[in-house]
């Protein structure tokens, strides 16, 4: 997503933005979720659908975003896929697709987090749990 134009020969100064910034938030984000689904493992909990969905979406958007984000290239922004299509049109379409794919990217991966907590976390008690087990205070003036 971030250092991944080198591979495809348009590394260009951007890059060095790219790995800093977004790549390494995006890794810490992943690594953050990993340690949560662990937790989530140890706890004999299952990982819910939500989590693993929004995961999924979030590494698809990911790679999306990477596919389409812009590096300066001999004074000119190339993305992976406008240079794969070789046309102007797919230059400016692919930046206009980054910056919303990025943002859904990451979003994601917020959710994807919020929904390993939720998953760790012990079951609610019933309502009707535990009032036979504790007895009713008398009234004071009663």
């Amino acid at each position: 997503m971030s250092a991944g134009h080198w591979l495809f020969g348009i590394g260009g100064w951007l890059s060095w933005w790219f790995v800093p910034t977004i790549g390494l938030a995006y890794a810490a984000l992943q690594l953050w979720l990993a340690h949560r689904l662990r937790v989530t493992r140890d706890r004999g909990r299952r990982t819910g659908r939500a989590t693993i969905v929004t995961l999924i979406l979030s590494w698809t958007c990911a790679i999306g975003f990477g596919l389409t984000v812009p590096n300066n290239v001999d004074h000119e922004l190339v993305s992976i896929l406008s240079k794969a299509a070789g046309s102007a049109f797919s230059s400016e379409m692919s930046i206009a697709l980054c910056n919303p794919l990025g943002i859904i990217t990451f979003a994601l991966a917020i959710a994807s987090l919020a929904f390993a907590y939720a998953d760790a976390r012990d079951p609610k008690p019933e309502e009707d749990e535990g009032l036979d087990e504790i007895p009713m205070a008398p009234h004071p003036l009663g």
